[in-house]
């Protein structure tokens, strides 16, 4: 069995009004050292195979179907043995 840790994210041309909003708020809390926030989504999916090559094509194929809006998000993952 592996596990594939994939983080989606807005493509930089994309404007995050959530990561706009916690950086004004972090910036009311003082932490003025912050430049810039953005928000994205963090998922662990187990496949029920130790093909590497296998679970890359179907996460793969999950992140592009259902995980990510491609249009205006970016995807990255890795994949570990569990």
């Amino acid at each position: 069995m592996m596990t594939a840790r994939i983080h989606v994210t807005l493509k930089a041309s994309v404007l995050d009004p959530q990561g706009s909003a916690v950086t004004k708020s972090l910036h009311a809390l003082g932490y003025d050292e912050v430049a810039d926030v953005r928000i994205g989504k963090y998922l662990e999916v187990k496949v029920n195979t130790t093909d590497r090559a296998v679970a890359e094509e179907r996460i793969t194929e999950m992140c592009e179907k259902l995980l990510a809006n491609t249009v205006i998000e970016k995807y990255e993952f890795q994949l570990v043995e569990a």
